[in-house]
């Protein structure tokens, strides 16, 4: 199946949605109800330990789903047409809780909080995994996936930008404008998946293999020791996503202070603007970082070189720890972003070649099963930051704030605590990840012999 280079990019627009929603979801929603709408981060850590027991059936029966799926359209194709739009509404009843929910106390908010997260969850599972799954089946030469999955991270990268950096502009200091916030970047996101459709080819041919029933389709997936460690460190790595990207609206508030206007090339920049910098800038700079690693793992492959990207990755964090104000932080985040593009190409490479021996074993291609298993165990990232949050702030006395004071002091402890949340626990994980790679077993000559037999599987 030979796509046009047109359809490549039509097919990777996809992941500015993916990018968007999630990162906005992942980095302001728990400071949005925390923080704003004061919901206890004692139940957020509750609400995030529940979503994690949501994944344990929400990815998986998605996936399997997914490959037994039987249609004139495919399998993949028809689950993106029934969610793009679906996905899009959810994402913004996250945003907009109805007033009486939010001045009836901690417990009405509480249940519209999960209630919403658990239906925006579900969609935006079975419309990003199907949309992945496709990658593999419609890509299967090592150095075409390296590219694409090049083109897939930027527009990952502009989705992330603009999913960390428009927020703080655009919702204001009270957080007054994230409805109309919300509603721009869920039509952005639905947009997006649409675009991808028109991308996207299925080889209607490979539905008709036969699938192991779902319970020997988890077990089958999890025998793999390649999917196993590589499983380990993408779960520490979206871990690392997660925690500090959650962390750095606490951060920038209550560590560097960003509270008045500062002057930066003669012009005035507000709190708001401020913010967006922060993570904006190490996005920008993980631009030219694509090309940089896309090269590097067609040279050295995808486990040396997500090695190496993770650990400058985690280097890059002590500058982090140790910055005091907004300009230390703006050139800390900066550095950080040369090795973020990294952290983003490469697991696609490792994943697909865990895909491809697979077929070797099974003679069926389940990319449905493994990106939902992989969903389902990365998921677990979101619940051990809320939990690691929640925890942080609780011991260390953390002081949300209120309408009547919007900046309140916090004690000494809460503000080390932020510290470490934001790039201390980072470096832990990254350790993790280095690690679970150095046990990845698909490298080298093992890779290679891998190659042989999946194009003789498919010449046959």
């Amino acid at each position: 199946m030979k796509l046009s280079y047109s359809q490549k990019l039509l097919y990777a627009a996809g992941s500015l949605g993916v990018a968007l929603s999630y990162q906005a979801f992942g980095t302001y929603i728990q400071f949005l109800y925390i923080d704003i709408l004061g919901l206890k981060a004692s139940l957020v850590g509750i609400g995030w330990s529940l979503y994690g027991i949501w994944n344990a059936v929400n990815d998986p029966l998605a996936g399997y789903l997914s490959d037994n799926t039987r249609t004139r359209w495919g399998r993949r194709i028809p689950w993106i047409v029934s969610t793009f739009i679906p996905v899009g509404l959810f994402f913004y009843l996250l945003w907009v809780p109805p007033s009486p929910l939010i001045k009836g106390g901690q417990t009405p908010l509480f249940i519209y909080f999960m209630a919403v997260v658990l239906l925006f969850d579900l969609l935006w599972t079975i419309i990003v995994m199907n949309w992945t799954a496709l990658f593999p089946e419609m890509i299967p030469d090592e150095k075409e996936r390296a590219t694409v999955s090049g083109w897939r991270q930027f527009f990952s990268l502009i989705g992330l930008l603009l999913g960390v950096a428009l927020p703080p502009i655009l919702v204001g200091a009270d957080w007054s404008g994230r409805g109309g916030m919300a509603l721009t970047f869920a039509a952005i996101t639905s947009i997006t998946f649409g675009i991808s459709l028109l991308g996207s080819k299925e080889n209607l041919a490979i539905q008709h293999e036969k699938q192991p029933p779902f319970i020997p389709a988890i077990k089958a997936s999890l025998q793999s020791i390649a999917f196993r460690w590589f499983l380990v460190a993408n779960l520490h790595k979206e871990f690392i996503y997660s925690i500090m990207t959650a962390s750095i609206p606490f951060w920038a508030k209550y560590v560097l202070k960003i509270q008045a206007p500062v002057q930066l090339f003669g012009a005035e920049l507000d709190a708001g603007i401020q913010n967006s910098l922060l993570l904006g800038l190490a996005f920008i700079m993980a631009l030219p970082g694509l090309p940089i690693w896309t090269a590097v793992a067609k040279r050295v492959g995808g486990r040396r070189g997500w090695q190496i990207s993770q650990g400058t990755f985690a280097l890059s964090m002590i500058l982090l720890f140790l910055a005091n104000d907004f300009f230390q932080g703006i050139a800390a985040t900066s550095i950080l972003g040369l090795s973020l593009a990294g952290l983003l190409v490469f697991p696609d490479l490792l994943i697909s070649d865990v895909i491809d021996e697979d077929e070797t074993v099974t003679g069926a291609r389940r990319e449905g099963m493994y990106f939902g298993m992989n969903g389902f165990i990365i998921r677990f990232a979101f619940s051990m930051q809320g939990i690691t949050t929640g925890v942080i702030l609780y011991l260390s006395g953390y002081v949300h704030s209120t309408a009547e004071d919007l900046y309140p002091a916090q004690p000494p402890l809460a503000v080390l605590g932020i510290r470490a949340m934001t790039a201390f626990v980072p470096i832990l994980a990254s350790a993790v990840v280095i690690f679970a790679l150095s046990r990845y077993p698909l490298h080298g000559e093992r890779l290679k012999a891998l190659r042989g037999r999946v194009a003789l599987l498919r010449d046959r």
